[in-house]
């Protein structure tokens, strides 16, 4: 997640006030996507499955977090 512009290639999303840009092919690879606010920061849930391991923040509990 990163704070964007619209672009043509993006849908956006409107929900409680927050405006969520996704792009169109992403979307179609990772639906559905939730984004979950927990007390410190969110966390961020998609239908794709990565092999690459976890980076610097993990979606799934996969990462032993």
């Amino acid at each position: 997640m990163a704070l964007d512009e619209p672009k043509e290639a993006d849908d956006v999303y409107e929900i409680d006030g927050f405006k969520y840009l996704v792009n169109k092919d992403f979307m179609e690879k990772a639906k559905p996507i939730k984004v979950d606010f927990q007390e410190v920061g969110f966390k961020l849930t998609s239908n794709l499955h990565l092999n690459a391991g976890c980076g610097g923040s993990c979606a799934s509990d996969s990462c032993g977090h």
